[in-house]
């Protein structure tokens, strides 16, 4: 992929891949970490959860939270928008976890003060629900956006 993204095109626009892991995925699990239609970028779920030897204090998390909102900040450069396009975020929380050894208000709390490093105001709509378990069994909270893209 050698730096650039792949585009693939699909009804209504194009799927992007933005990196060689996007790629890999694509093949193997047949989901797109981004598909534009006319003028909105869906943007798969990435999930926050904790790498081997990491922290699961509040400290520990934001930082696990940085990394999946520099991959999502990747994904929505590659389909040509920035977090201040974002219209919707959707998360999805493992509240209950040994991942996280915060309380509800704590990861919530984490969260949000990450996000708002990357999405200052005005702030998009926002949904955010409570599960018990992601696809990554170290999941902590998985967060999917849609972006609002005019083609230019």
């Amino acid at each position: 992929m050698a730096g650039q993204p792949v585009r693939i095109p699909a009804s209504g626009g194009e799927v992007i891949l933005a990196t060689e892991g996007d790629q890999k995925t694509y093949e193997r699990m047949h989901f797109a970490a981004a598909r534009r239609a006319g003028d909105t970028i869906y943007i798969s779920g990435v999930i926050v959860g904790r790498a081997p030897g990491e922290g699961n204090d509040v400290a520990a998390f934001k930082d696990q939270v940085r990394r999946a909102f520099r991959r999502i900040g990747q994904t929505l450069e590659a389909s040509g928008v920035g977090f201040a396009d974002v219209a919707m975020i959707n998360s999805f929380h493992v509240f209950d976890t040994p991942h996280f050894a915060g309380s509800r208000d704590d990861h919530f709390a984490a969260l949000a003060a990450v996000k708002d490093e990357f999405m200052p105001a005005p702030h998009p709509a926002w949904t955010a629900v409570g599960t018990t378990a992601l696809l990554s069994e170290s999941g902590i909270v998985e967060i999917q956006m849609i972006a609002h893209a005019p083609r230019g």
